[in-house]
Order: C-alpha cells, then sequence, then structure tokens
C-alpha cells in the first residue's frame, strides 16, 4: 500500500515533467487520490493518517516562524516606548565627548558614557534585526539541501494533497464551532501556508510550485462542477434531486472560499521570505483584472 501511494506521487511528477496534465482537473484528481489512499496505510490512536502528521508537522513549523515574529514585534515595540524621548534618532549627540570638552566631574562624564552605550544598544535594537527570517533561511537552507536530503527535492509535489487535507481539516474544524463538543473546533491556522512558503523557500522550489498552476487547477476544477450542477438544477423538476443540488453548491462555495484564503495566505507569507523580486508571485504586481491567475478567476498561485 505505500507503494502504491508513492508510484501515485512519482506518476503525477512524470506526467508533470513531460507536460501530459493537459486536462485542468488531472493534477486536482491525482492529489485527490493521493490524500484518500493514504489513509489506507493505516492511522494513529488518535485517527490522523501520515499526511495528517505531515500538515501537522508543518505547521509547527510555520506557527514557530509566527512565534518569532511576534516575539520581535514585541521587542521593537518595548524598544519604541524607551526611546520616545529621544530627539532625533538620526542624530543623537555623544554625551561623553560634551561633558570631557566641558571639563565636567569624573562622575558625570561616568553617567554621560553609561547613558550613551544605553541609547546606542536601544538604536541597534530599534533599526537592526529586521531581516530575521532571513537569517533563518541562511541558517537552515545548507542543511536542507543537503546530499542526505536528495528525497526533499520533490517536496513541492506533496503540496497538492497537503492543501486538500488542510482544506478538509479547516472545514471540518469550523462546522465543530457550532456544536456542543468543540475538540478540534478552530476558523483560522495560518501556521501552515507559513510553513509551506518557509520550507519553499529553503528548499528553492517556489518556481517549482509554480509550474503546477495548482490553484488554477483547483479553481477550474470547482468551476465545472458548479457548471454540472446548475445544468442539473436546470433539467431537474424532482424537489429532492433540487435539494440535493443546492447542498452540493453550497458545499463547492465552501471549498471554494477555503482554497482562496489559503491561496492568499499562503501568498502573504512568501513575501516574509522575499530576498528579491524573482521570490514574488508573478500576480503581485498586476491589476486584478490583469491576474487572471487569481483563485477567482483561474488561479496561478504563489
Amino acid at each position: 500500500m505505500m507503494t502504491t501511494s508513492i508510484q501515485d506521487l512519482l506518476k503525477m511528477l512524470v506526467l508533470l515533467k513531460n507536460r501530459k496534465m493537459s486536462s485542468s482537473s488531472a493534477i486536482h484528481m491525482k492529489a485527490d487520490k493521493f490524500n484518500r489512499g493514504i489513509r489506507k496505510l493505516g492511522l494513529t490512536p488518535e485517527g490522523l493518517s501520515f499526511l495528517d502528521q505531515f500538515r501537522i508537522l508543518v505547521t509547527h513549523i510555520g506557527n514557530a516562524m509566527g512565534y518569532i515574529r511576534m516575539i520581535r514585534s514585541g521587542g521593537i515595540h518595548a524598544t519604541a516606548n524607551a526611546m520616545r524621548y529621544v530627539p532625533d534618532l538620526d542624530d543623537i549627540v555623544n554625551l561623553e565627548e560634551l561633558t570631557r570638552e566641558e571639563e565636567l566631574p569624573a562622575d558625570t562624564v561616568q553617567a554621560a558614557a553609561i547613558l550613551d552605550s544605553v541609547l546606542d544598544n536601544l538604536t541597534k535594537n530599534f533599526t537592526e534585526g529586521t531581516a530575521y527570517f532571513k537569517m533563518l533561511v541562511d541558517v537552515f537552507t545548507k542543511s536542507m539541501r543537503d546530499p542526505k536530503n536528495q528525497h526533499l527535492k520533490n517536496f513541492y509535489m506533496i503540496i497538492p494533497p497537503l492543501t486538500l487535507n488542510f482544506v478538509e481539516q479547516m472545514m471540518n474544524g469550523k462546522e465543530k464551532i457550532n456544536k456542543k463538543n468543540k475538540i478540534g473546533a478552530t476558523f483560522t491556522d495560518d501556521g501552515f501556508s507559513m510553513g509551506i512558503a518557509y520550507i519553499l523557500k529553503l528548499l528553492d522550489q517556489y518556481s517549482a510550485f509554480d509550474s503546477l498552476h495548482w490553484f488554477q487547477s483547483v479553481n477550474a476544477k470547482f468551476s465545472s462542477e458548479e457548471k454540472a450542477v446548475k445544468e442539473s438544477r436546470r433539467k431537474e423538476t424532482d424537489v429532492k434531486l433540487d435539494q440535493t443540488n443546492t447542498l452540493t453548491m453550497k458545499r463547492l462555495d465552501q471549498y471554494r472560499q477555503e482554497f482562496e484564503l489559503l491561496y492568499y495566505s499562503l501568498s502573504s507569507a512568501r513575501i516574509f521570505f522575499r530576498t528579491d523580486l524573482e521570490d514574488l508571485p508573478v500576480e503581485v504586481n498586476k491589476t486584478p483584472v490583469e491576474a487572471t491567475a487569481s483563485p477567482a478567476t483561474g488561479a496561478n498561485t504563489t
């Protein structure tokens, strides 16, 4: 069974490399098959599949990035409060030199030197260290691209089934909000998109993932299914079938909305790790009309 799931992933890779996935629903079909098939390999006592556990791991990595950003933002806020009485951060005079020129007592010179040291430290903390995400990328890039991690060269290929798994988990979590038993209830989770963006950056696979046109495929799949449901509703006169079609449309709309939220969350997360314009999605500098690759109009994702 493990071999079968791996073969499904490899088939999707071969098809993409040979540009044989002309159908917009082909990659979605393969990803969905992988997401469902991997559950047959076994579940944990909590009912989690291997893909569920992988999604949770990626989310933990993203949450760690978010925690670091929160700590850094808090530090900058505290430093800004401490420096609000400094007239000009770009022109801080050296008080020690001024006291020496005025030949003031040694205690005054020493106090001025201490104050200079404090101001210098505050200024450094306020103006430096803003590229902490870049530092985290630089630290782990070498180890992640090490030959011993050669299996990660196709990491981007597992993102489609991972996103399907994530969307299903988010929809289940939102449904539990209105239930009496709220265990597992949730309404938002940006750790997953942050983790995906970080790992893709470490492995230098932004372009490889973009080449999948994953969100564009998802949008085309939903559009096709919605068109079929609308056509069915137009032809059918049976009340029960009409109710079924209404529920189907509602479910498709929920799926589309979750994928759009994920698309925008992932696009925003990529900005944190950008080092140059090449890391930006093509759509960033386009108007909504020009960005035909957005999830609402057939998205080519970031």
